[in-house]
């Protein structure tokens, strides 16, 4: 099959090409690189004026005045310079419903543009939509991504921001277009099930791809000290619950600073936090949620202990005991620095945890293994 993979996040599309690339299947990649994470692409459409030196201070200058980013414009420029290209393909797959991440009119158009001119089309749940907003907003669950906003939506206005966008008329418009064309959506996780259960195009939940071979899995070797990483993305500070994780980190500190390394990044590209992981023995990555993201499943696949979702539902669904292949991080310092605590005091946990995570991943996530779930699944309704 021709397979274009539309929009990126965590890298999920570009695992999941190598999968369907040594299954034969020929597939394209268009995306703008997730931000300052930067993942490849086959056809890129980054914003390159509107990040220059130049360009920035016309971007800045001009949302003062008109309150919208000239780079989301530029992303869609791109994108409509590449159109000619995008066709043709057997399937089409949006990595959510803003995979383009431009302007909603134009947006709508290129979406518009895109599905008419090839086969089949398909939707990622994989981050926020119109569907599971709602679900967030009714407090459904115990604890949320939304729930750092309800407890103080002031200091957290800033980051939540982008949600509401989702509620607007013009992207209500994106939604029904793509509800129309769409054959199905799936689930990239078990946080986007619940809002999905009972929607007449859901096709279920993949859980996400992994590359064992690039993330294969070392040992851990265990030393005088225990490193601990926490990697922040300032844009979801909140939303991943952070604060926690610094406030038990300072803790680790003062109690354990001779028997720990910790180290701190903020903002930095894949590569620099991939290599930062490589060396820790134990990975915070995120606390409202009940399944891993993917910096968290890829840290597993190489044998990381993992401080994550890992809520009853995970553990159901899978069949297993709680914080035997990851940790499960709760909005509760007293509870992190405890779990911490135990891998400092007996390390040789680090080794059995490590194991069994990456056993849990080549059984659960292995990309070729994946590559051929999502084949079925289009299949299934094409």
């Amino acid at each position: 099959m021709r397979i274009l993979l539309l929009g990126e996040f965590s890298r999920l599309h570009n695992t999941l090409k190598e999968g369907l690339v040594t299954l034969g299947h020929e597939v394209v990649l268009v995306n703008n690189g997730d931000g300052f994470k930067n993942y490849p692409a086959d056809y890129s459409i980054r914003a390159h004026f509107f990040t220059s030196p130049l360009g920035t201070l016309i971007r800045k200058a001009w949302h003062r005045l008109f309150r919208y980013d000239l780079a989301l414009l530029e992303h869609g420029v791109r994108c409509w310079g590449l159109i000619h290209k995008l066709k043709g393909f057997d399937i089409v797959q949006c990595i959510n419903e803003k995979p383009i991440q431009t302007l909603p009119r134009l947006e709508y158009y290129l979406l518009q543009k895109i599905i008419r001119q090839n086969k089949h089309c398909f939707l990622l749940s994989c981050g926020v939509d119109a569907i599971n907003l709602p679900h967030l907003l009714a407090q459904k669950e115990r604890y949320s991504i939304l729930t750092p906003y309800f407890e103080n939506p002031t200091a957290t206005a800033q980051e939540y921001a982008f949600m509401w966008e989702y509620q607007t008329p013009s992207h209500q418009k994106i939604h029904r277009l793509l509800m129309t064309h769409c054959q199905g959506i799936i689930a990239s996780d078990l946080d986007y099930v619940a809002p999905l259960r009972n929607h007449p195009k859901y096709l279920g939940l993949i859980p996400n791809p992994i590359n064992t071979q690039k993330n294969s899995y070392t040992p851990p070797a265990l030393g005088e000290k225990v490193v601990v990483f926490l990697g922040i993305n300032s844009g979801t500070y909140h939303v991943k619950g952070i604060r926690f994780f610094e406030k038990a980190l300072q803790e680790i500190q003062s109690r354990w600073g001779d028997r720990t390394e910790i180290i701190i990044t903020r903002d930095v590209p894949y590569a620099t936090y991939h290599g930062h992981f490589q060396r820790a023995h134990l990975l915070l990555d995120q606390v409202y949620a009940l399944d891993q993201g993917y910096n968290a499943l890829e840290a597993m696949a190489q044998g990381k202990v993992v401080f994550t979702g890992a809520e009853q539902e995970f553990l159901t669904h899978y069949g297993i005991q709680a914080n035997t292949v990851a940790i499960n991080a709760l909005p509760d310092v007293d509870y992190l620095v405890k779990q911490i605590e135990s891998f400092i005091q007996s390390p040789e946990k680090i080794k059995e945890v490590s194991e069994r995570a990456q056993a849990f991943i080549r059984q659960h996530h292995d990309h070729i293994t994946i590559a051929k779930t999502y084949c079925q699944r289009w299949e299934s309704v094409i």
